[in-house]
């Protein structure tokens, strides 16, 4: 039987066809002594903790089991309907990612609300739109900043309540504004007293009865290309792509020995939640599997909390692999007797990777870069890990098969919000570096030739153009916007707008957004995506966005890996100034990476070549402006931050 059909033949207890919260039950009924969720103490003031949850110990995780999670999110779901929540009303959800997201969000889809998530990054403008937009009744914050940041537009909206998860201070005169301990001790209160006067199904007495056509979410897109809209995604629309993923991720038998995702599995959370990637895959799919969630202290914190949990998993976008890639090379160079058996190591890695048949001599050479090397990267990870996926992005292939010689699997897939979001991914029996894999099974996908200019040419003999998808995971359409519904369906199918090569092995590989492609004025038609990936192996670049669009030829925006540089300078006897900015106008700074371009320039076409560029001192970041909340850059806002300098670039 081949892989395929063996997906689409696979059944077992997790795929199913109910509601979101009814998953989540029948887990809990399935999995009630296993470990369900993992939080850190003393990261935040959370007002469960000691009420509803053990507090944790400073800088360690406590635990709580499927049983226990099952409990609280039954106390809030009735908790919540004692604030007046009803079948259809909109809740926003406003915090980064934690345990008490994950339990809000099961006990509001109990509840029968629409989940409506807002990032923390969001100004109160923003805020505004994001509540305003859906019609919200209520809203979920994290702590008093957030709740100050909503109060400051409250009189733009129509808010019956606000609940924080944190402990505050202020605001006693005001009744409906609430800690979740507070929702919490009501919902206990209200089953204890079986006040249960609203109507509900037969399945434990919390959960509205839903059908998998309603509405479960609006999840709201970056923004990048205009003002955001609401994605309107069911029941139906997570539960079917839960159903996809678990057909190649579960523990099917023809798979062998190869990783599955099952109850034994752990995952470290740490993408916000309020993003369709890691909601999906972090969350629904990892729950409905009966497995373990820790969620990081943060972002930044992941070198420690990796150790600490010990995951058999993760999700991530490529920007995170790019930066632990970077803290593990600069660790490795920490004496020169280190950065040489490193960067050895990594070449012997790389060699062993692209090699079908590794003679006795490669393989001797891989097995001591492992014990050197590797097993030291794997054991700083927690030890556990079989893989990780990538999404949100495109991940360079080089760096994704160094991950792959090392170890550590990346399986890169693709997806977007209007898809629930997985459409393909790589399958770990099977994974192929620098694609984002087969469509998964019950997606139908189909290229259209017609968007791309002829000489975006195929490279691997497949068909290039536009994605194009239909299935039970793609989404109805826009929330009040009936105009861009209509522009992004062609019948049955939403066309997603991306350029990809459908190859004779029927992966898919990426290859750029049909929006972001560079028309040079030559006419030629290049791709940023993969001029831009080139750079995240090396030393000396941070951060690369190509530009040119109606030029004559391709620059570039660099923001330099001012830890690398230095390290260069140090090995060249080069004395550097001491700030970023001084250190981008340094004529030797600027040598040193113009001949870094040049090495990637020669796996470039002629006209697809950097020609020259502009070296900028400030990372592009979330907090700056120039990346979305899922980092994806912001390139408009990077070319208006840094139009003088690209001015002066081509008018020279």
């Amino acid at each position: 039987m081949s892989r395929q059909d063996a997906e689409a033949a696979y059944e077992d207890e997790v795929i199913g066809e109910t509601t979101l919260p009814e998953l989540f039950a029948a887990s809990v009924e399935r999995n009630r002594g296993s470990v369900a969720q993992r939080y850190k103490g003393e990261v935040y003031e959370r007002s469960l903790a000691d009420r509803a949850v053990p507090a944790a110990p400073e800088g360690e995780y406590a635990s709580l089991s499927y049983e226990e999670m099952g409990a609280v999110v039954r106390a809030l779901a009735v908790g919540f309907r004692e604030l007046g929540v009803e079948p259809d009303d909109r809740v926003g959800l406003f915090a980064d990612t934690r345990m008490e997201w994950a339990q809000c969000d099961f006990a509001l889809l109990g509840a029968g609300a629409v989940v409506t998530t807002v990032y923390t990054s969001s100004s109160p403008e923003q805020v505004e739109y994001l509540l305003d937009d859906p019609g919200a009744t209520g809203v979920v914050v994290e702590n008093g900043t957030l709740l100050e940041r909503v109060l400051e537009v409250e009189d733009a909206l129509d808010l019956a309540f606000v609940v924080v998860l944190d402990e505050f201070e202020g605001y006693d005169d005001r009744d409906d504004v609430l800690t979740l301990a507070d929702v919490h001790e009501r919902g206990v209160a209200a089953s204890a007293a079986d006040a249960d006067d609203t109507e509900v199904d037969a399945d434990g007495g919390w959960i509205a009865e839903r059908d998998l056509d309603d509405l479960a979410s609006l999840v709201y897109t970056s923004g990048t290309t205009g003002q955001p809209k609401g994605v309107e995604l069911t029941h139906g629309n997570f539960r079917a792509n839960v159903n996809q993923v678990r057909k190649r991720f579960g523990p099917r038998p023809d798979k062998g020995d190869v990783p599955s995702i099952t109850a034994a599995d752990e995952t470290l959370s740490f993408l916000p939640l309020a993003h369709v990637f890691e909601r999906l895959a972090g969350h629904f799919v990892i729950f409905a599997s009966g497995a373990t969630v820790a969620y990081a202290e943060s972002p930044d914190t992941l070198q420690e909390d990796f150790p600490l949990v010990g995951p058999t998993t993760g999700t991530s976008v490529p920007r995170v692999y790019e930066k632990l890639y970077d803290s593990i090379r600069e660790q490795a160079a920490e004496s020169p007797v280190q950065e040489r058996i490193f960067e050895w190591a990594v070449d012997v890695g790389r060699e062993h990777y692209h090699t079908d048949d590794p003679g006795l001599a490669l393989r001797a050479r891989h097995a001591l870069a492992d014990r050197l090397v590797f097993e030291q990267v794997r054991e700083g990870l927690g030890g556990n890990v079989d893989f990780f996926f990538s999404g949100g992005g495109s991940l360079s292939p080089e760096l994704c098969a160094l991950y792959h010689a090392m170890g550590l699997p990346i399986l890169e897939g693709y997806g977007l919000t209007e898809t629930a979001p997985v459409v393909s991914t790589n399958p770990p029996e099977e994974p192929k570096v620098g694609t984002i894999g087969p469509p998964l099974s019950g997606v139908e996908t189909r290229v259209d030739g017609s968007v791309v200019a002829p000489d975006v040419r195929p490279q691997a003999g497949g068909e290039v153009g536009e994605l194009l998808v239909r299935g039970p995971n793609v989404t109805d359409g826009y929330w009040n916007k009936p105009e861009a519904t209509a522009e992004a369906f062609e019948g049955e199918w939403f066309r997603t707008g991306d350029v990809v090569e459908n190859r004779p092995d029927g992966y898919l590989q990426f290859r750029e957004r049909s929006k972001q492609l560079l028309v040079l004025s030559t006419g030629k038609n290049v791709a940023p995506g993969p001029i831009e990936d080139a750079f995240a192996e090396g030393r000396l670049v941070e951060q690369c966005m190509a530009i040119g669009d109606g030029e004559k030829f391709v620059g570039a925006v660099i923001v330099p890996n001012v830890a690398g540089v230095r390290d260069w300078a140090a090995e060249a006897g080069v004395d550097l100034p001491e700030g970023a900015e001084e250190i981008c106008e340094d004529e030797r700074v600027q040598d040193r990476i113009a001949a870094e371009v040049e090495r990637i320039n020669e796996g470039f076409e002629s006209y697809e070549r950097i020609k020259k560029f502009v070296l900028a001192p400030e990372e592009f970041t979330e907090g700056n402006d120039l990346l979305t909340p899922t980092m994806k850059k912001k390139r408009r806002n990077i070319i208006d931050r840094y139009e003088g300098e690209i001015e002066r670039l081509y008018a020279e």
